[in-house]
């Protein structure tokens, strides 16, 4: 099959995810290995967003390969309700690596579901409803994943869930470059405190967070505020659930994201990372009083693929090559390159806003004039991100480019040299939305 009838076929026959499907020009990829993929007709293509934020490992480690092989060679799938030796494996092996009393976990196929199971148990651990979540956020592409997501993409599938309380984030859109971290943390944790009082803390299950925002800006949280946001839940008896989807599994330079913080969750959530998106798999972890709970009370929830043995084999895989290569300690490591070269873009190019790293978790921010506009506004467009996206795709580098930003999340195996290669690419691109500043 040549590429344009690949192309013709896939846009005829399927649909595409968050888009209108004759506006999608598919990227033609034959295959991928470490860092990069390859279309049918040989291009290589730095993969600088390791796709969805989640092929951690880089693409076709053999490692990986040879153990999803072997389990399909030994069981390929059971119902749920069995024991399998890989179950037992993953399940003691992520309790090993997580830290606090985080010792029992739900598996599911993705993080969107990972998510909704992870709202089912809080509310029936509590017997409380409401829930908590942040504007900045996203959950899921799913009815509750997106009913607890803060970001435009719930707009069309409004009416949410019941029950959704959303709060401000401690980073305002619109950056606040004055306000240190203390205030915006003390800010923050006096208004958390306030919206508690008015929907009554009684009634609250759960505060479901990103523990480092993700598509909406990779922000950290500021100094002192998930310390505290974890103090005023335990306060209420209310759940905090730090979603990993994106941010766990070595991203950040940390096996979890909240170790940064020094918290614990009562819940967290994986998916992605988790088997570096070789198989489908997402996971809820709880606590051991929640779990201690589920022993006694029945969880009212189940689906088909849950535990599904190639999916649980592929994890126990990927985390091992993980911390057997050290691919972690390198996102850390790789940090400090990362963020010369994100100064370095900031000192060159006049459009150039702002940009964060935590790990290899990073995002640039454009402006279109000097008093810090975004160079597209909030969900919206601007003819220089659009050329500056062609530019990316037509050079060989992918990554995405979103509103007035683009992303910087490549696999924990990426090299100095490889990312020096992308961000040649990402400077020479900057001459485009240098030329749209305004002054």
């Amino acid at each position: 099959m040549d590429t344009q009838e690949m192309i013709d076929l896939c846009k005829k026959h399927t649909m595409y995810t968050w888009s209108a499907g004759d506006a999608v020009s598919p990227l033609p990829i034959a295959r991928a290995e470490g860092c990069y993929l390859y279309t049918p007709e040989g291009q290589k293509i730095l993969d600088f967003n390791a796709q969805l934020m989640s092929v951690l490992i880089g693409h076709g480690h053999p490692k990986v390969i040879a153990a999803m092989k072997a389990q399909l060679d030994e069981l390929i799938f059971v119902y749920p309700q069995t024991a399998t030796a890989v179950r037992a494996r993953l399940g003691k092996l992520l309790a090993d690596i997580t830290p606090g009393d985080i010792n029992s976990f739900f598996f599911t196929l993705g993080g969107a579901e990972a998510n909704e199971n992870a709202i089912r148990a809080a509310r029936l651990y509590t017997g409380r409803h409401k829930i908590l979540t942040r504007y900045r956020s996203y959950h899921g592409g799913s009815y509750m994943g997106l009913s607890l997501t803060g970001d435009p993409r719930r707009w069309p599938s409004e009416p949410a869930a019941p029950g959704i309380v959303r709060l401000m984030d401690p980073q305002p859109y619109k950056f606040s470059f004055g306000a240190t971290d203390e205030e915006k943390t003390a800010n923050s944790l006096e208004y958390l405190e306030e919206v508690i009082m008015y929907e009554g803390g009684q009634n609250i299950a759960a505060m479901i967070i990103e523990t480092v925002t993700g598509t909406n800006g990779m922000l950290p949280p500021p100094k002192g505020y998930l310390e505290g946001v974890r103090e005023i839940t335990k306060k209420h008896g209310i759940l905090l659930i730090c979603d990993e989807v994106m941010a766990g599994m070595g991203r950040t330079g940390k096996m979890y994201a909240f170790e940064h913080y020094n918290i614990v969750p009562d819940i967290v959530t994986l998916a992605k990372g988790l088997t570096s998106s070789y198989f489908p798999l997402g996971a809820m972890g709880v606590s051991d009083a929640i779990a201690d709970h589920f022993r006694k009370n029945v969880f009212w929830g189940g689906l088909t693929y849950n535990s599904h043995p190639v999916g649980l084999a592929t994890a126990e895989a990927v985390l091992h090559v993980m911390m057997d290569e050290g691919m972690i300690e390198n996102a850390a490591k790789m940090q400090a390159v990362v963020r010369r070269e994100m100064d370095e873009l900031q000192r060159k190019h006049v459009s150039v806003l702002d940009g964060r790293v935590l790990g290899l978790f990073g995002m640039v921010d454009l402006r279109k004039n000097s008093k810090n506009e975004p160079l597209a506004p909030y969900n919206g467009s601007h003819p220089a991100m659009a050329q500056l996206g062609a530019f990316f795709r037509k050079e060989g580098l992918f990554t995405f480019t979103r509103w007035n930003n683009f992303t910087v999340n490549p696999p924990l195996c990426i090299t100095p040299a490889q990312l020096r290669e992308g961000f040649d690419i990402i400077d020479r691109g900057l001459e485009l939305t240098d030329a749209a500043f305004e002054g």
